[in-house]
């Protein structure tokens, strides 16, 4: 397969890449860093390539609108991630995706063009896999994915599900795992394709669920915006936390709406999501700042050394005691 892309305002190929279709634990991992810093884009492109494998992660902010091409030649399974914000840093939202979007798709031999915003930081991240470099990863007759196969099967464009949907904290996660692995070699290529079933699983895990889209009649466009507000008041304000009722009234949506569009919207609990913000900043205070369980469970939420620990034994599988040993 061939997989290239440029920007409407520029003559040469941003990238073009030959990547074999077929699958083999044997082929060399290569990557890439290509940074383009002149009107009208600012440009960020770390790729990764193997047989059956191409990976981009792209930061993008444009001085004026702009288009960028894309031509894949052969057939495709992309798994799609985007995210915007404002030159200032400041999120924005984008109808009803919020400012994160994902979804996956069969994609054969096609072109296309993306409309881009000027003054928008896009950050882009994109996993092509051939489909014989799919099913290795997936079984072709695994329950997962039966819809989606069928309509590979027949060749024609599918998404996996209508609607994108937003991208969760674990997909974040291991986005940011993939970017920021210091492997090299072998060890770098396993721990790629690792992480690729990882993200995949999370995906399916979202997006296979005919329900797991808001449904539409329940919730208006201004009400996906309010969802975003609520995570970023949860993500700033998780060691005490509002209530429910109280978060409902802040960012004016009723309370049944807050709670049911945060389940289907982000795939998980208020609860749990509080629970998760909770134990990932006490893992990060036990091994990196070295504290003492007494303190960080103060610092996380708990009023109780023996509640936090019982937490965090649920939650990692160990006591916090046990983290560095």
């Amino acid at each position: 397969m061939i997989v290239k892309a440029k920007i409407s305002d520029l003559d040469e190929w941003l990238f073009v890449e030959d990547v074999p279709d077929i699958y083999s634990p044997n082929n060399i991992l290569a990557e890439k860093q290509v940074m383009i810093q002149r009107s009208p884009v600012q440009m960020v492109n770390y790729q990764l390539t193997t047989g059956g494998m191409f990976l981009m992660h792209s930061t993008m902010l444009f001085d004026g609108p702009t288009n960028i091409h894309t031509d894949i030649n052969g057939e495709t399974i992309t798994s799609q991630f985007i995210f915007y914000k404002n030159a200032s840093g400041k999120k924005i939202s984008t109808a009803s995706h919020g400012n994160s979007r994902h979804n996956i798709r069969y994609i054969p031999s096609t072109q296309a063009n993306h409309e881009l915003i000027a003054k928008v930081e896009y950050t882009y991240f994109m996993i092509v896999l051939s489909k014989d470099y799919y099913f290795s990863l997936i079984d072709r007759h695994s329950i997962l994915h039966e819809r989606f196969v069928r309509d590979i099967e027949k060749g024609q464009f599918t998404s996996f599900s209508n609607e994108d949907m937003a991208v969760t904290p674990e997909m974040r996660r291991v986005i940011n795992e993939i970017r920021d692995c210091r492997q090299s070699g072998e060890l770098k290529r396993l721990h790629t394709e690792s992480k690729i079933l990882e993200l995949l699983m999370y995906q399916l895990e979202q997006l296979r669920n005919d329900n797991g889209t808001v449904k539409q009649d329940l919730f208006k466009t201004g009400d996906f915006d309010r969802l975003e507000q609520a995570r970023n008041i949860l993500n700033e304000r998780f060691v005490s936390p509002p209530t429910h009722k109280e978060l409902a009234k802040e960012i004016l949506l009723n309370e049944f709406k807050l709670r049911t569009g945060f389940k289907e919207y982000y795939g998980v609990t208020m609860y749990d999501y509080i629970t998760r913000l909770r134990m990932e900043k006490a893992r990060r205070l036990l091994l990196e700042e070295e504290m003492s369980v007494y303190e960080v469970s103060g610092l996380t939420g708990f009023k109780h050394q023996a509640n936090f620990s019982k937490a965090f034994k649920k939650y990692f599988g160990i006591l916090p005691s046990g983290v560095r040993a």
